[in-house]
C-alpha cells in the first residue's frame, strides 16, 4: 500500500521555489532487527551476523536480503540489566547486497566467510565486519 498526501506548501516554496503543492508520500519500508545480549558487545561489537543456514532448509534471513527483500537492517546490544540498547546501528541492505554481490562475483562462488553456529546447531550464521562494508552504517549509537 502506497500513502500519498497532497498539501499545500509554505509559503517560502511557492513564492521561492516554484511549488504550488507538496506531495508527501509514503511506501512501506522493511527492517530486520536482531538485538544480541550484553554479554557479546566487547567482543563482538564491531561486527554483525545474519543467520545464513538451518538444517532443516527453512529459508534464512540471507537469502531473503540476497533475494532482494528488506531495506534496512537494526542491529544491537541490549545494556547489562537488558532493558535499554548499549549499542545499536541501522544499516543500508542495499549497500549490503552490492558488498555480498562483489564478493561472490571476485571469487566466483558462493558467498564464504566466517561461520558461526548457534549453541545447539539450529543454525549457522555468517559474520561481517562494519570496517569492510563502507556506506553501510547509516544511523548508530554508540554505548
Amino acid at each position: 500500500m502506497v500513502v500519498i498526501l497532497l498539501i499545500e506548501p509554505p509559503l517560502e516554496d511557492d513564492a521561492e521555489r516554484n511549488t504550488d503543492l507538496t506531495v508527501l508520500r509514503l511506501d512501506s519500508v522493511r527492517i530486520g532487527c536482531r538485538v544480541r545480549k550484553f554479554k557479546y558487545l566487547k567482543d563482538y561489537g564491531h561486527e554483525f551476523t545474519i543467520r545464513a543456514g538451518r538444517p532443516n532448509g527453512t529459508k534464512t534471513e540471507l537469502t531473503k536480503i540476497i533475494e532482494g527483500w528488506g531495506d534496512y537492517f537494526f542491529y544491537g546490544f541490549a545494556d547489562e540489566q537488558e532493558k535499554e540498547l548499549a549499542r545499536w546501528i541501522l544499516g543500508d541492505l542495499k549497500v549490503l547486497r552490492l558488498y555480498i554481490s562483489r564478493l561472490i562475483a571476485l571469487k566466483g562462488k558462493a558467498l564464504d566467510g566466517i561461520i558461526k553456529n548457534n549453541h545447539d546447531n539450529s543454525s549457522s550464521f555468517i559474520v561481517f565486519r562494519y570496517a569492510d562494508i563502507p556506506g553501510f552504517v547509516i544511523a548508530s549509537k554508540d554505548g
